[in-house]
């Protein structure tokens, strides 16, 4: 199975909040996921991203792919990913 870590998107309109989820990557945004990372609120000016680093580095470990959004996050909480995985 294929699975890769993306954001999914809760809130209103204008008020997004997100959450980083490892899911399915043949199926829907908006459906079942496998497991919630953490959560990226663009909005808010102070703690915007909040993740479980060990969940996250569990993830990475068993090679999961990363959404480029989700890589960009991960950069700036200090979490590198190798150039194996995405």
């Amino acid at each position: 199975m294929s699975t890769t870590m993306r954001l999914k998107r809760f809130g209103t309109k204008k008020r997004p909040y997100y959450r980083v989820v490892v899911q399915d990557s043949r199926l829907a945004a908006s459906s079942k996921t496998i497991d919630e990372v953490g959560t990226y609120r663009p909005i808010e000016a102070e703690n915007q991203i909040t993740l479980d680093e060990g969940k996250v580095r569990e993830w990475l470990g068993k090679g999961v792919t990363v959404s480029p959004t989700v890589k960009d996050l991960l950069n700036s909480q200090g979490i590198q990913i190798s150039r194996t995985q995405n």
